[in-house]
C-alpha cells in the first residue's frame, strides 16, 4: 500500500526525466555513446556473459531506457549495511567451524567424489562430518508431522529462518507451540525476509516480540528503485537445541504442506539431521542473527549444546551461500556434482535456467555416457519464469538430457543425485537468483540411506511426469517461442 506506489512514482519521473530530455538538440548522440562507452566497459567486466549480452542489447536497442537502468541497477551491489554487516558475520563464524578430522578424511580420500566435499571445506571452510544420521522426507505433509514434532521436544532454543512465513492454519499451529516453549523458557529466535513474506502484516516481527519470540525482518523493504532489494534470504534453516536441524524447500505455508491447494499438488523435499552436523548450521543461523541484530559479538558457544552421540555411516558438509562470500558456493557444488556423475545424474529444479558454463556441463555429460535427468513443474507458479525454463528445453533435449515435467503440480524440490553415492539437498534453485544474488544453504550427503530415498523419490516422480520431446517441443506455437526467446536473453538482469 505504501511501498509500491513510492516506487511507481519513483520510476515515472525516471521515464518523465529521459521523455523531456529526447528534446535537447544533442540528446540522441550523448546517449548513444553512452551506451556505447557502457557497453565497453560491460564487456571487459568479468562477469557472467549472458549477463553481459542481455546489457548489450538493452543499452544499444534501448539507450534511453537502458542508460538509466544500468546506472540505477547494473552494479549489483549490495547496501553498504547489508555487505559489510553478513561479511562481519561471516568472519565470526570462520573459527567456530572445527576443520575436518583425519577420520572423514581417510573415508573420503579414495571415493572419486571426494573433490565435491573439498572444495566446501578449503575455499569456504564447512567442515565434513561423521556421527550424525539423516531422515529425508519427500513431501512438504511428511516433514511438517515430523517438523511439529521435534519444536515440541525443544528444551533450550529454537532457531528459526525462512524466506516465507505465510498466515495459515500451519503458522497457527507453529506458532502456539513457539508461545508454549517460550512459557517454558526457551529461546526462540526467527529471522525472516521481509518481500519473502510480504503478505504477513505490516511489522509482524514487533507483533512477535510482544509474544516473547525473538523476530527479525531481513532486508527490509525501502519504496526506493534500485537494485538492493534484489539480494533475499531464500534459506530455510530450522535448529532446535543444536540437536536437530531441519532444511529444504519447504517453507512455513500452507501449500508447502498440502493445505492448500494453489498449483496442484505442491511437491517438495526436506532433510533432519541428528548429530554433529548440526553446529554448522547452528553457526549459520547465529551468523545471520548477528548481522539482523547488529550486534558485533553473540555468545555461540552458549547454544554450542553437545548432542547426544550418533554411530552412522554417512557423511554430512551443511553449507551457506552468500553473495559477499566471495565464491558461488552453491553453484560450484553444482558444478561439481555433474561433472563427478559416471553413471547418472537426477535433479529435481522448480526453476531450469542454467547459464552457458552450468548447460554445457549438463550437455558434456549427457554426450559422455551418464544418464542426465531433470524433473521441473508442469503446473507453473509463475507463468513467464515457467516460459524461460522451457525456453532450455530444445538444446539440452538435443544432447541427450531428458527433462521430465510433475505432470500432479508444482514441483519445487531442489534435490539432486548423482551415482547413489552424492546428493545435496537445500534451498537453492537452478536458476540465476540462487547462484548469484540470494542467501542460500544445503547439505551435501554422501553413502547414507538417505541418498537411496532422494534417488526414489526422483523415480517415483517420474512415474506421475510428462516426458518432454523434442517433437512435441517443436509443436509450440510460433509466438509463445518467440517471447520464450525473449525472455531467457533478459532474465539474468531480473
Amino acid at each position: 500500500m505504501i511501498v509500491v506506489p513510492l516506487i511507481l512514482l519513483q520510476l515515472a519521473a525516471i521515464v518523465l526525466f529521459f521523455y523531456h530530455f529526447r528534446t535537447f538538440d544533442y540528446a540522441i548522440p550523448i546517449m548513444n555513446t553512452l551506451a556505447l562507452l557502457l557497453v565497453l566497459y560491460e564487456i571487459n567486466l568479468a562477469r557472467e556473459s549472458s549477463y553481459k549480452i542481455a546489457w548489450c542489447i538493452l543499452l544499444l536497442g534501448f539507450p534511453f531506457v537502458g542508460v538509466p537502468l544500468y546506472f540505477l541497477s547494473a552494479n549489483k551491489k549490495m547496501p553498504k549495511k547489508l555487505r559489510n554487516g553478513t561479511i562481519k558475520a561471516a568472519k565470526g563464524m570462520e573459527d567456530l567451524l572445527k576443520k575436518t578430522n583425519n577420520e572423514v578424511k581417510n573415508k573420503l580420500t579414495h571415493t572419486h567424489i571426494s573433490n565435491v566435499f573439498r572444495y566446501g571445506a578449503n575455499a569456504v571452510g564447512f567442515p565434513v562430518y561423521q556421527n550424525t544420521k539423516s531422515t529425508y522426507f519427500n513431501s512438504g505433509e511428511a516433514w511438517a508431522k515430523e517438523y511439529l514434532k521435534r519444536l515440541r521436544k525443544a528444551k533450550h532454543f529454537i532457531f528459526m529462518e525462512y524466506f516465507i512465513i505465510d498466515s495459515g492454519s500451519f503458522w497457527n499451529e507453529i506458532l502456539d507451540i513457539l508461545k508454549e516453549k517460550v512459557k517454558e523458557g526457551v529461546e526462540v529466535y526467527i529471522i525472516y525476509d521481509d518481500f519473502g513474506s510480504i503478505t504477513l502484516p505490516w511489522h509482524y516481527d514487533k507483533k512477535l516480540k510482544k509474544l516473547g519470540i525473538h523476530a527479525y525482518r531481513f532486508n527490509p523493504i525501502r519504496p526506493a528503485f534500485i537494485i538492493q532489494m534484489n539480494n533475499r534470504s531464500h534459506r530455510k534453516i530450522t535448529v532446535i537445541d543444536n540437536r536437530y536441524a531441519f532444511t529444504g524447500g519447504v517453507n512455513i505455508a500452507d501449500e508447502y504442506v498440502a493445505r492448500e491447494e494453489r498449483f496442484g499438488y505442491w511437491k517438495d523435499s526436506a532433510i533432519l539431521l541428528e548429530g554433529e552436523a548440526v553446529w554448522s548450521m547452528t553457526v549459520m543461523f547465529l551468523g545471520m542473527l548477528s548481522y539482523v541484530k547488529g550486534e558485533e559479538t553473540i555468545d555461540y558457544q552458549k547454544y554450542h549444546i553437545q548432542p547426544p552421540r550418533v554411530h552412522a555411516d554417512g557423511v554430512y558438509q551443511p553449507y551457506s551461500d552468500s553473495p559477499t562470500d566471495g565464491e558461488d558456493v552453491a553453484f560450484n557444488i553444482h558444478m561439481n556434482m555433474i561433472k563427478q556423475a559416471k553413471n547418472y545424474i537426477y535433479i529435481n529444479t522448480p526453476y531450469l535456467i542454467p547459464n552457458e558454463t552450468l548447460k554445457n556441463t549438463l550437455i558434456l555429460a549427457a554426450k559422455s555416457g551418464v544418464d542426465v535427468r531433470i524433473l521441473t513443474p508442469h503446473i507453473p507458479d509463475k507463468k513467464l519464469v515457467f516460459q524461460i525454463t522451457r525456453a532450455n528445453y530444445m538444446e539440452l533435449l538435443k544432447s541427450g538430457v531428458r527433462i521430465f515435467e510433475y505432470s500432479p503440480g508444482f514441483n519445487h524440490t531442489k534435490d539432486i543425485v548423482v551415482d547413489d553415492e552424492l546428493a545435496v539437498v537445500g534451498s537453492v534453485n537452478m536458476d540465476y537468483r540462487s547462484y548469484y544474488l540470494h542467501f542460500e544453504n544445503g547439505v551435501l550427503v554422501y553413502s547414507d540411506q538417505a541418498i537411496r530415498k532422494i534417488k526414489g523419490n526422483f523415480e517415483n516422480s517420474l512415474e506421475v511426469s510428462e516426458e518432454i520431446t523434442i517433437e512435441k517441443l517443436e509443436k509450440t506455437n510460433v509466438f509463445v517461442r518467440l517471447l520464450q526467446a525473449v525472455l531467457n536473453v533478459f532474465m539474468p538482469l531480473v
